[in-house]
C-alpha cells in the first residue's frame, strides 16, 4: 500500500493544519494587542529600575531622552537583586537596567522581560582614598586588622555577588567576609561603597572600575583576583510595561552607539558595539522561499513593535547567495543584514560573510502527487517510471534543487530522472507544488510545508530517509550596521514556535525565554 496522504488521511490532517494556523495567528494577535500603542510618543513617563552603579550615565541618558522626545524617565535606583525583587512584586514599570546580565536573564526566566539589550561592561576593582593612608596594595591587605573595608552586599547587588564569586573560587572569600563583618561594613549599593571610601569612613572598598572613575577622591589598586568578575550590563523591556512601544524606543536609544552608549563611554564603562540611532530603523533580510509563509506575519509583528521597516527579499537560495557574492565583490552597501536559508547548505556557501548561523527549524522533503495518486507513486524509485512527468528545483538556483539532487543521487536515480522524466525545473520551491496542483506535472519533490498549504489539491507521499529534510538557519551579516536589530529579529523568531509548527515546520531551537 503506497504511503500516500490524502485529505481524508493526510500526513497532518487539513483540519489540524487549519487549527494550528489559527492558533498561531491568535498568538500573534495577542502579542500585537500587548504591544499596541501606535505612535511611540504616547507615554508621558517611563519608569526604569536602574542599578545604582549605573546612575550617572543613566541620569544623563534620561535627561537627553526627555529633551529630545518630551517623555520623562524616572529612575528607581537600587542594587540589581533588590530591584529584581521589587519589579517581580510590583508587576509594573517599563525597563530594568542591571549591573550584570545575569539578573536580566533571571527576570526573563521568570517571564518578566519581553526584550533584552546588551549595553556595556565593567570590572571590579579595589579602591582607596586618594593618598591611600592605610597603604593597601592588594586584596590580601584587606585582611589586615588595621584595615576597614566596605563591600557591596552580595545578596542585594551585582557588585557584591561578583566579589563573592571571584574570591570564593580562590578560597579567599570566607576570610574577607569575616573581616568585613567584624570591622568593616556591607553596603546596599556600590555607590554607597565608593562614597564610604571617598569620605574616609573606611580604608578600602571594592567597586566597579567605571564607578571608581566618577569619584575624584579615589585611587585604584591592582587586584587581578577580581578580573574574572567582569560584568555585562544589560537592560530588559518589562513585559508589564503599559507603554511597550515607547519602552522599546527608549531601550534602543540607550543601546544606540551614538546616543546612550556615548554617555556610558564618557564615564568609563566599556560599551558594546551598538547600532546607530534611527527613529524608524531599517533592516534588510534575505530569506529562502520556504520561509515566506511563516516569516511574513512574524516580520509584520516585529515591525509594529519596534517601529521598524524590514525589507524582506524571498527567492531561491542559490539566487540569493549569488547576489550576495556579487554585492560583496562590488562593495555594495545594499548587502543584507540577515539571511535565513532554506537549508544549512546555502548558509555554508556564505559562511565567511555571516556570523554563525543558528538552526531554527526543519521541514521534511516529500513527493507531491496529483489527487488520488493515480500513478501509484510510493517511493523515490517510482520517479523513473516511464511517462511520469516530474518537476524538480534547479540546483544552481534553489535549495530544494540541491537537496533533490542529493536525494536522487543517493539512490542512483538523478541522471535517469533528469534525462527521461523531468518536465520542469524551477528557480524556487514555491513554484513546484503549483505544477502538480495544476496538472502540468504528475509528481514533484517539495517541502512538506509547501505541500500542506495545498492539501486540498494534492496528495503527499513521505520519503523514508534521513536525507529527506531541510534545516533552516538564521545568520547576521558580519558587515551589518544593525546587528542589534538583527538579534532582536532573531529573538522574535525564537519566540514564535507555535507559528512555525502551525506552518508544518519541526522546531529546532532549545526551549528558552527571550
Amino acid at each position: 500500500m503506497p504511503d500516500t496522504y490524502r485529505k481524508s488521511n493526510p500526513l497532518l490532517p487539513a483540519a489540524v493544519v487549519s487549527g494550528l494556523v489559527l492558533l498561531g495567528l491568535a498568538t500573534i494577535l495577542a502579542r500585537q494587542r500587548s504591544f499596541s500603542g501606535g505612535d511611540p510618543r504616547d507615554a508621558a513617563e517611563l519608569i526604569v529600575y536602574c542599578a545604582a552603579g549605573l546612575r550617572a550615565p543613566m541620569q544623563q541618558v534620561a535627561k537627553q531622552y526627555e529633551q529630545e522626545f518630551g517623555v520623562a524617565v524616572r529612575l528607581q535606583l537600587g542594587g540589581s537583586n533588590t530591584l529584581l525583587s521589587q519589579l517581580e512584586v510590583a508587576q509594573m514599570g517599563d525597563l530594568f537596567v542591571a549591573a550584570d546580565d545575569g539578573y536580566v536573564k533571571l527576570a526573563r526566566d521568570k517571564g518578566l522581560i519581553a526584550e533584552e539589550f546588551a549595553v556595556a561592561s565593567m570590572l571590579p576593582v579595589v579602591v582607596v582614598p586618594k593618598d591611600n593612608p592605610a597603604n593597601v596594595r592588594s586584596i590580601d591587605d584587606l585582611l589586615r586588622t588595621d584595615v576597614r573595608t566596605a563591600l557591596a552586599s552580595p545578596d542585594q547587588t551585582a557588585m557584591g555577588k561578583a566579589t563573592r564569586d571571584c574570591l570564593q573560587k580562590q578560597g579567599a572569600w570566607n576570610a574577607l567576609e569575616a573581616r568585613v563583618r567584624q570591622d568593616g561594613i556591607f553596603k546596599p549599593t556600590v555607590n554607597d561603597v565608593a562614597s564610604a571610601v571617598a569620605l574616609r569612613s573606611v580604608d578600602a572598598g571594592v567597586v566597579w572600575d567605571a564607578v571608581a572613575r566618577q569619584f575624584d577622591d579615589l585611587s585604584l589598586v591592582a587586584a587581578p583576583e577580581l578580573n574574572a568578575g567582569r560584568a555585562a550590563i544589560s537592560l530588559g523591556v518589562l513585559a508589564s510595561s503599559r507603554s511597550p512601544v515607547r519602552s522599546l524606543h527608549l531601550a534602543r536609544y540607550i543601546a544606540a552607539c551614538d546616543r546612550g552608549l556615548l554617555e556610558f563611554e564618557k564615564l568609563g564603562y566599556t560599551p558594546v558595539v551598538g547600532d546607530l540611532w534611527a527613529e524608524h530603523p531599517r533592516l534588510t533580510l534575505y530569506a529562502g522561499s520556504v520561509n515566506r509563509r511563516v516569516l511574513e506575519p512574524i516580520v509584520k509583528q516585529f515591525e509594529r513593535r519596534h517601529q521598524a521597516e524590514v525589507q524582506t527579499i524571498f527567492n531561491g537560495c542559490g539566487i540569493l547567495t549569488a547576489q550576495m557574492r556579487a554585492m560583496k565583490s562590488a562593495n555594495s552597501e545594499e548587502f543584507p543584514d540577515a539571511f535565513m536559508a532554506c537549508d544549512q547548505y546555502y548558509m555554508d556557501e556564505v559562511d565567511d560573510l555571516f556570523q554563525e548561523g543558528v538552526a531554527i527549524s526543519e521541514t521534511p522533503i516529500v513527493i507531491a502527487v496529483q489527487r488520488g495518486n493515480p500513478l501509484g507513486v510510493s517511493k523515490l524509485a517510482d520517479l523513473v517510471k516511464p511517462g511520469l512527468r516530474v518537476a524538480i528545483g534547479r540546483p544552481e538556483q534553489c535549495t530544494i534543487g540541491v537537496l533533490s539532487r542529493r536525494l536522487l543521487e543517493s539512490e542512483d536515480l538523478y541522471d535517469k530522472v533528469l534525462r527521461d522524466n523531468v518536465v520542469a525545473e524551477t528557480a524556487t520551491s514555491a513554484m513546484l507544488v503549483p505544477s502538480v496542483a495544476t496538472g502540468s506535472a504528475d509528481a514533484a519533490l517539495v517541502y512538506l510545508t509547501d505541500a500542506q498549504a495545498e492539501a486540498d489539491r494534492i496528495d503527499i507521499v513521505a520519503i523514508e530517509t534521513p536525507l529527506a529534510r531541510a534545516v533552516q538557519p538564521f545568520g547576521i551579516a558580519q558587515s551589518s550596521r544593525h546587528k542589534q536589530l538583527g538579534r532582536l529579529l532573531f529573538n522574535e523568531l525564537a519566540a514564535s514556535r507555535q507559528l512555525f509548527e502551525a506552518a508544518g515546520f519541526v522546531w529546532r531551537l532549545p526551549e528558552a525565554g527571550r
